[in-house]
Parts: structure tokens; sequence; C-alpha cells
């Protein structure tokens, strides 16, 4: 007399997820912490992160990149929303682990590209490298735990009848009302995953166009330095290659297209942090472009803009509340006739003869 209506996390698995955020924000804003203490001037950290190369008074190079501070922001919040046990937290954690695959990913094989003695020519500190990539392997196998949470922590939830007294022959239920939305709670509303699926998928044709252009002009060998990586070119050393990042985003953003073609319960959350990355990436090349006077480049700058705008329609789409769970503003189902209660009005009358062993 029991019907599964969803799964969750049990308490187990959200506890380890949030304490999978907390370290994963932790450790990236023990490096923002570090870059802050040696940056000259507050200014300069933010037009480092933004994509500025580092000055030619600047102490040492910086460790971490845009993406690290939107990571301890993502990680903080979803800490938070799996804490309260929010509808959305399983999508949140995927989201969150898919993010940091993607932005750390480089890690593994950029110092085996490096040339060497590359980091001794450019003045970089051999241990501070070390810890880098040291790091950034941890957040990636943090990111692989979050993965497994999500998978081996859902349980279902059994339905209202599973609280019915079991010697009961009936059962009655409260209609929902009339144009009250049905299906699982937490999924994007059609017109918001309409909205949502376009943008995406049209910022990540985008991207792609413009990284089939890139490869036009520039040709396999100089693409490919920038896919992969390999020299330090002066970035900061948690910072994903610059074809790579665009690459990534593109993925993420047609990942998340699709989940809300689909109104997936995980939808939401892959469509908002898709949506921020898109919008902080576009905006970071255009503030940039206008602080070094590269306004001429118009062709780059305008699908920057255009991106930045789809990222935005996607971050408000992604953001307008998902379905309400209809059964928790209802009543639960009235069971009658095996302890004495009363029949219901308009109750089904009971059976003239009950089932052997009833």
């Amino acid at each position: 007399m029991s019907t599964v209506r969803e799964r969750r996390l049990t308490r187990g698995a959200r506890d380890a997820g949030g304490l999978v955020c907390l370290v994963l924000a932790l450790l990236g804003a023990v490096w923002i912490a570090r870059d802050a203490a040696v940056a000259r001037r507050p200014a300069e950290l933010w037009w480092g992160w933004l994509g500025a190369p580092p000055a030619p008074h600047a102490a040492a190079i910086p460790v971490t990149s845009l993406y690290d501070p939107l990571l301890v922001l993502g990680g903080s919040a979803v800490a938070i929303a799996v804490r309260r046990r929010a509808v959305a937290a399983p999508g949140a954690l995927l989201a969150l682990a898919a993010a940091t695959v993607l932005l750390r990913i480089p890690q593994l094989w950029i110092p085996l590209l490096r040339p060497p003695g590359a980091r001794s020519s450019q003045g970089v500190d051999g241990a501070l490298a070390d810890w880098a990539e040291g790091v950034a392997i941890a957040q990636l196998v943090l990111a692989a735990a979050l993965f497994a949470v999500v998978a081996a922590g859902r349980r279902p939830v059994r339905g209202e009848l599973s609280a019915v007294v079991p010697a009961a022959y009936g059962v009655v239920h409260e209609a929902p009302p009339y144009g009250a939305e049905t299906g699982a709670a937490g999924r994007p509303r059609p017109g918001p995953a309409r909205v949502a699926a376009v943008s995406l998928g049209a910022a990540a044709l985008a991207l792609i166009a413009g990284q089939l252009y890139r490869w036009r002009q520039l040709g396999w060998d100089a693409y490919r330095e920038g896919l992969l990586g390999g020299a330090l070119d002066g970035r900061a050393l948690l910072e994903p290659p610059p074809h790579w990042q665009a690459a990534a985003l593109a993925l993420l953003a047609l990942g998340a297209a699709v989940a809300m073609l689909r109104r997936a319960r995980w939808a939401r959350p892959a469509a908002l942090a898709a949506g921020t990355l898109l919008l902080v990436r576009s905006a970071a090349v255009l503030a940039l472009a206008v602080r070094a006077g590269e306004v001429a480049r118009w062709a780059e700058l305008c699908g920057a803009a255009v991106v930045a705008l789809l990222g935005l329609a996607a971050v408000y789409a992604a953001a307008r509340p998902g379905v309400r769970d209809a059964a928790a503003d209802r009543p639960g189902p009235v069971a009658y006739g095996g302890d004495g209660t009363a029949r219901p009005r308009r109750a089904p009358p009971p059976p003239s003869t009950l089932p052997p062993g009833w």
C-alpha cells in the first residue's frame, strides 16, 4: 500500500556532500588569500582575474584566476542548499562537481607538456607550482566524491500511503485544485525552461563558432597550445588554457540546455551555474578590452557581448521558482474501516465480503 514518489539524498549523503563543498571552497579561499597578500594593491589582483598580464613590478605570478572566486562562492552556496535540504540540492552538487572537473582537469597534463626549465626561466617558484598542482588534483578528487555522493546517497521516499492503517479497506484522497501543477517538485516550469535552453544553446554555438574561427586564424599548432596548455605565458598557475575555457563552458552550456529541454529536476542548478560562468567570463573579456583600449576588435567583442546577454537571460530563467510540491499543500489520505473510523462522505462503501486474511 505504499508508493515511491521521488528520490532524495539521505542525511549522511547531505552531511558528506556539504562537507566536501566546504573543503572545496576552503581550498580556493586559501589561494585567494595568498594572492591578495602578495599583490601590491587590490586592483592588481582584480585585473589579473580579468585576464590582464602581470605587471612588470608584480611580486610573483598569481595562483588564482577568475574562476576561483566563483568556485568558492558556488561551493559555499551549495553547502548551504544541501544543509537546508533544498529540492535542488542533488543538482547543485552535480553542477559544482562538473564545473570543478572541467576547470581543473587541464592541470593533469599541463605539467607534462611544459618544457623543462620553463618555471625557473619565468621566475615561478617550483614549490608553489607543485602545491598548486597538488591542490588542483585534490579538488578533482573531491569533485569525483560529489558524483559518488549523489549516485550512492539517493534513496526512495515513501509516499503518503505508507502511514495508512494496514487493516483499512478504503482510502480517500483530496483531489488537487483545478489547474494545479503536477509532476516532480523542483523541476523548471515550461516557459523559463524554454528560455534557458534557447539562451544556453545559442551561447554554446557562439562559443563553438568563435573557437572554429580562432582555429582557422591561428592554425592547429598555435591553437593546440591554447587548448591544451604547456607554456606559462604569464597566466595564473590554476588558470585553464584560454581555448580550453571556451570549450569547457560550451560543454557545460550544452548539457544544461538539454537538461532544461527535458525539464529535469537537476536542470535549474546546472543552468544557473553555466549561465553565471558565461556571463562572468564574457563580462571580463569586455572589461579588459575597454581598459586596454582594444575596442577595434569589434567581432570578438560583439560575440562576447552576445554571450554575456545570453548568459544573463539563462541566469534569470534558471533562478525562477520551479514546480512546487503539490502534495505538501494538501492534507494526506484518509483511511477508514479498519479501526472503527467512520466512512467519509462520498467514499465508496465497504466490500460485502472481505478478502481472506484482511
